[in-house]
C-alpha cells in the first residue's frame, strides 16, 4: 500500500463537444513510480466534461491503491480551481461530475490540487488522446475506420446555421505596434512594451470599442481578459481604461513560444534551420528548435476558451492577444484546419469577433477590422 501518491489526469473533445477520452496516472509521490493508469473514451461530451472524468477515474485508482494522501495535478485550470473552491461550479453537465470528485476525495485525509503546464502534464494526455482515437475511430494498422454517426440539424434551430442557445462572444484584439513587429521579428515570449504608435493603436482601438454597444452593462465593463505579457497588458488597460474595467490575465492566451527563432526574421530563421524551417511551415506538429508548435498552442488555447466559457457562459469577452491564439480561435469558429494560420493576415491592434454557441456551433462574425485606425 502506497499512502501517499500523486495523480495527474486530462481529457480531451475533439469537437468540444465531440469524440472525447480521459487519461489518467497515479503514480508513487517518493519514487515517482507509476502505480495505475486508467484511459476511457467517453463518446460525444465536452474537454472539461473529460477532464472531470480523469480526475474522477484518478481519485478512485487512489482509493483503490489505498492512498491516504493525494496531490492532484492537472493542466485544466478550470477543474483545478472549482474543485479547490475558488470558482462556483455553474454548468449543469459538471455539476454531478464535481460532486462525485468531492464524494471520492472526502474518502482521503487530505487532497490538493494544483494546476501544472500541459508539458508537465504528457502522461496523463497521451492517455487521453490514446482514448479519443478509440472514441473517432482511429483504425489500427491495416484496419479501416468506422464512419462516424452524421449529425443531422434540428429544423427546430435557429435559421441558417442552425446553432442554439445564447452564445459567448468573444471580441478578439491583437496587441499595438513593438519595436519587434515593426522590424518583422518573431517576438513570441519575449516581453517587450508597445511603441509610441503601439500606444496610439491601442488608444484608437479602445475609443472604438467604448462606442460600441453592449460593452458596458448597468455601469460595468465586460470581462477584460489579457495574455500575461507587457504588450498586451498595455493594450488591455487601454481598453478598461476607456470602458471604466479592469484587466484580468489568463496564461492560455499567451503568444507561441518561438524558442530558438525568437527575435529572428523570417529569412534570419530560413537561414539557420532550413529543413526545419520549411517543415514547420508545411507541418503544425513542428515545433521550432526550444519552442512549441502550433498544435500544441491550439489546445493550450482551446483549454483556455473552454475555461472562459465555463466561467461567463453567454456573455460578451474582451480577449486581448497575439496573432496566433487570435487566428486559433478564429480558426475553432471556422472549423478549418491549420493551414488556415498561415493564410489569414491579422494587423496589429486589428479586431476580430467570434461567437460559440453551447451546442457546439460557432459563427465568425469580423476578422481584422482595423477601421479604428485610419
Amino acid at each position: 500500500m502506497t499512502e501517499h501518491v500523486v495523480v495527474e489526469a486530462d481529457g480531451g473533445s475533439r469537437g468540444n463537444p465531440g469524440p472525447a477520452g480521459y487519461g489518467a496516472v497515479v503514480k508513487d509521490a517518493g519514487t515517482d513510480e507509476v502505480l495505475a493508469e486508467r484511459k476511457e473514451s467517453l463518446g460525444v461530451v465536452t474537454n472539461n466534461v473529460a477532464e472531470y472524468n480523469g480526475l474522477i477515474a484518478g481519485l478512485t485508482a487512489a482509493a483503490e491503491l489505498g492512498a491516504s494522501t493525494v496531490d492532484v495535478r492537472m493542466d485544466s485550470k478550470l477543474v483545478v480551481e472549482q474543485m479547490s473552491g475558488r470558482w462556483k461550479i455553474k454548468h449543469p453537465d459538471m455539476q454531478p461530475l464535481a460532486e462525485r470528485a468531492k464524494e471520492l476525495a472526502a474518502g482521503f485525509s487530505r487532497v490538493e490540487y494544483a494546476w501544472i503546464p500541459r508539458a508537465e502534464n504528457s502522461h496523463a494526455d497521451r492517455l487521453a488522446n490514446e482514448a479519443m482515437d478509440e472514441a473517432t475511430g482511429k483504425p489500427a494498422a491495416g484496419k479501416p475506420a468506422p464512419k462516424l454517426p452524421t449529425r443531422r440539424p434540428d429544423r427546430a434551430t435557429v435559421a441558417w446555421t442552425g446553432a442554439r442557445g445564447t452564445p459567448t462572444r468573444l471580441l478578439l484584439l491583437r496587441h499595438g505596434q513593438t519595436e519587434m513587429s515593426a522590424l518583422r521579428r518573431y517576438s513570441g515570449r519575449g516581453d517587450v512594451p508597445l511603441t509610441e504608435l503601439g500606444r496610439a493603436q491601442a488608444a484608437a482601438a479602445a475609443k472604438r470599442l467604448a462606442a460600441m454597444e453592449g460593452l458596458v452593462v448597468d455601469g460595468e465593463a465586460v470581462p477584460i481578459i489579457s495574455s500575461p505579457l507587457t504588450r498586451t497588458k498595455q493594450t488591455a488597460q487601454a481598453v478598461a481604461d476607456a470602458l471604466g474595467g479592469r484587466v484580468e490575465t489568463h496564461p492560455g492566451l499567451i503568444e507561441t513560444d518561438f524558442g530558438d527563432w525568437e527575435g529572428l526574421t523570417f529569412a534570419e530563421a530560413a537561414e539557420r534551420d532550413p529543413e526545419l524551417h520549411s517543415s514547420w511551415l508545411g507541418d503544425s506538429a513542428v515545433p521550432p528548435p526550444g519552442g512549441e508548435s502550433f498544435d500544441v498552442v491550439h489546445r493550450r488555447v482551446r483549454k483556455a476558451r473552454d475555461e472562459l466559457i465555463a466561467e461567463h457562459g453567454g456573455k460578451t469577452l474582451l480577449l486581448v492577444s497575439h496573432v496566433t491564439p487570435i487566428k486559433t480561435l478564429l480558426r475553432m469558429g471556422l472549423d478549418a484546419g491549420p493551414q488556415l494560420l498561415f493564410r489569414l493576415h491579422l494587423d496589429l491592434a486589428s479586431l476580430s469577433i467570434v461567437e460559440f454557441y453551447p451546442d457546439g456551433n460557432a459563427s465568425v462574425r469580423l476578422v481584422n477590422d482595423t477601421s479604428h485606425l485610419a
